[in-house]
């Protein structure tokens, strides 16, 4: 039951964020997601934490006057990116 619990409590939090993003995209800041403006319903990829180790930091983008421009995710990892195989 205590998982249930924070798995909902986790996905209140999600919500209220994503809500603010919505808030933020109608009075014109751009949501970038890996460097592309992406339809809201993809938005809660950057909650996953990959198998890779991978996740999501967001980077806040101000404009000249102060105001914000852009909010870009971008996947980071804790150590070096597993690299790549040859053929992939």
């Amino acid at each position: 039951m205590v998982g249930n619990i924070e798995y909902a409590d986790r996905r209140e939090h999600q919500k209220v964020y994503l809500d603010g993003l919505r808030r933020y995209k109608n009075k014109g800041v751009r949501i970038l997601i890996d460097g592309k403006e992406c339809p809201e319903t993809e938005w809660e990829r950057i909650f996953e934490m990959g198998e890779d180790g991978g996740f999501y930091m967001g980077d806040y983008i101000g404009a000249e006057q102060g105001c914000l421009k852009e909010i870009r995710f971008d996947k980071v990892y804790l150590c070096d990116p597993p690299q790549k195989k040859k053929g992939d």
